[in-house]
């Protein structure tokens, strides 16, 4: 006898998602649906604006990815009007983007994802010597003492002995899915709670270059920082880039190399040996989507990106497909299952340059018990890549960059699989996705430095632009002009697709990563990532905790703000979903 289990809303994302899954008798997952429960259409308010300003509006988009749609959205402009930007600018963005990749994974890993692993009453039970002993022989983190680790065991009783738990609320604590000796539970809450402290100082680094954090500035053209080649001082490191921001840049940076060598490649790695079977499920797809980014040159040029582009079907690395995110037989998003409309029908697919946000809800009534999933059933469109569904983010760019014999990836890719003693089909998994966090936080840690490097050395030669104003004035642009702004996110593939005519925004159209991860099935009934990873060999012990679904979901690191969003041009909610 199946029965549907319903996760509503599933805790620690940005933004709200329900998943329902239907299981067979043994508890067997075999069939499921990702809902975004809030309502899209950001794009409405862009329409009609200065296509110079809509970054700032469409960075709002999340709280969360902090810049990215910011950076995505004057790509848009620059691509669309064909204005370059100087090489310092690239330098700077590559340094903001990597840098939120390397906070955002981090983040993810101990506040949003370890505690579907960890368990924190267990935490309680741990002797602290045996975890100092356990945290030594796997990193040389001088934060490891015995009386370390008896002060975290401490602060964590007091949560729980109150009976408030506070940020460990809501957890499926006790669950027998949970395998971690309560060494290892200390060891894991104690860095959560580091790493709390340690993001406050990687988030100056988005303060240095973009004057704040969350949302900092850009500019189209450039960079919205001067640059000051003389030595510096305090006065001036408040309004201009020089050389002692960027030493303090330089001390950011080796936090980061610290933090993601000592604590959290070492953590995942140990967690990681306690779970090897999810090595081996939550995959689905096996279909993989990069747009490419962090360019050396320009983004005009792919042969200077350090992320590649490119598309892997069916996991065969030896077949790398060119990806162009212009062409509309390649791209499209379809809304067969979402509670929008299309002017042609339900059933067809658009190119974003095309594309329509027409609201349309034909869903249950709210409370509901279960959705109508024969008709709508989501506020996310569904993209795909010549009609078929691909997963983006971490993992795909771990597969692109391995298949592309990028030396760097491979050797830390295979050292982690032979520490774990797995095989490298372990990768196409949920806990390959988690792992696959980790590594490229190593990789960006260390690249950054080099770009910093490259950075100072540009400015010695005496080269401080970071702007391009030639396009500044809307007199000198074409009637009509059409561009896309793409970028690989922390969480994957965003593309920022704009039209520009008059000198005003016509159409505007977001293709984010949580979309493309998250959506629902499309006109062919194909699933999504989410809901086919959930199909992939799942079993709930316990359908009242499941546990095993949050673990899956998590890997993707969900951020169904960026999917799903509305306001109207005075700031005032359009519509409001009660979701019970």
């Amino acid at each position: 006898m199946s029965h549907r289990v319903v996760v509503d809303p599933v805790t620690r994302i940005e933004g709200h998602l329900r998943i329902e899954a239907e299981t067979a008798a043994d508890g067997s997952i075999t069939s499921a649906w990702s809902s975004g429960t809030m309502v899209r259409g950001i794009e409405l308010i862009l329409k009609g604006r200065d296509p110079r300003e809509a970054w700032a509006f469409a960075q709002r988009i999340c709280g969360v990815c902090t810049l990215v749609h910011g950076i995505a959205s004057v790509r848009s402009v620059e691509d669309a009007l064909k204005w370059a930007v100087p090489a310092n600018a690239q330098l700077i963005r590559n340094l903001m983007v990597a840098a939120q990749h390397v906070h955002d994974h981090v983040m993810h890993f101990y506040h949003l994802h370890a505690l579907d692993w960890v368990d924190v009453v267990s935490a309680l039970k741990a002797d602290p010597k045996a975890t100092s002993a356990l945290a030594q022989s796997i990193s040389s983190y001088p934060k490891s003492s015995p009386g370390y680790f008896a002060d975290t065991q401490k602060r964590i009783r007091l949560f729980v002995e109150s009976g408030q738990l506070g940020i460990f609320a809501n957890g499926f604590w006790g669950h027998p899915e949970y395998r971690l000796p309560p060494e290892a539970n200390l060891m894991a809450l104690a860095h959560y709670l580091e790493a709390l402290a340690w993001q406050r100082e990687v988030a100056k680094l988005h303060a240095i270059f973009g004057g704040k954090n969350p949302h900092p500035n850009f500019l189209v053209g450039g960079s919205p920082s001067p640059i000051s080649a003389g030595p510096g001082s305090a006065g001036a490191a408040a309004t201009t880039v020089n050389i002692v921001t960027l030493e303090e840049v330089r001390g950011i940076i080796k936090s980061m190399q610290s933090f993601v060598d000592q604590v959290y490649l070492p953590d995942t790695l140990a967690i990681a040996g306690f779970y090897k079977d999810w090595f081996a499920r939550g995959e689905g797809l096996g279909n993989f989507l990069t747009v490419g980014d962090f360019p050396s040159k320009g983004m005009d040029d792919p042969s200077s990106w350090f992320i590649p582009a490119g598309v892997v079907i069916s996991r065969d690395l030896k077949n790398i497909q060119p990806v162009d995110l212009r062409d509309p037989a390649q791209v499209q998003e379809f809304v067969a299952h979402s509670w929008y409309d299309y002017s042609g029908g339900k059933q067809q697919g658009l190119h974003p340059h095309a594309g329509e946000t027409k609201l349309h809800y034909t869903g249950p009534k709210p409370p509901y018990e279960q959705l109508d999933v024969a008709g709508g059933y989501s506020w996310l469109k569904s993209p795909r890549w010549r009609g078929k569904p691909m997963e983006v983010g971490p993992l795909a760019r771990l597969v692109m960059l391995y298949a592309k014999g990028h030396e760097p990836t491979r050797a830390l890719a295979d050292q982690a699989l032979k520490t774990l003693d797995l095989p490298l089909t372990a990768i196409f998994s949920t806990l390959g996705r988690t792992a696959a966090r980790t590594i490229e936080s190593k990789l960006f840690a260390d690249q950054m430095m080099a770009w910093l490097d490259q950075l100072i050395a540009n400015i010695k030669g005496g080269d401080v632009s970071v702007h391009n104003d030639a396009l500044w004035d809307p007199a000198t642009w074409p009637a009509e002009a059409k561009g896309v702004g793409f970028m690989e996110a922390p969480r994957g593939a965003l593309a920022h697709y704009v039209v520009i005519k008059d000198g005003r925004i016509d159409n505007y159209q977001a293709v984010v990563p949580s979309t493309w991860n998250a959506g629902p099935r499309d006109a062919a009934n194909q699933p999504g990532a989410y809901e086919a990873a959930l199909m992939d060999r799942h079993k709930l012990r316990d359908p009242k905790q499941p546990l095993e679904i949050q673990r899956t979901v998590h890997s993707f690191d969900p951020c169904i703000a960026c999917a799903v969003h509305v306001v109207d041009p005075q700031g005032e909610e359009l519509t409001r979903l009660r979701v019970c």
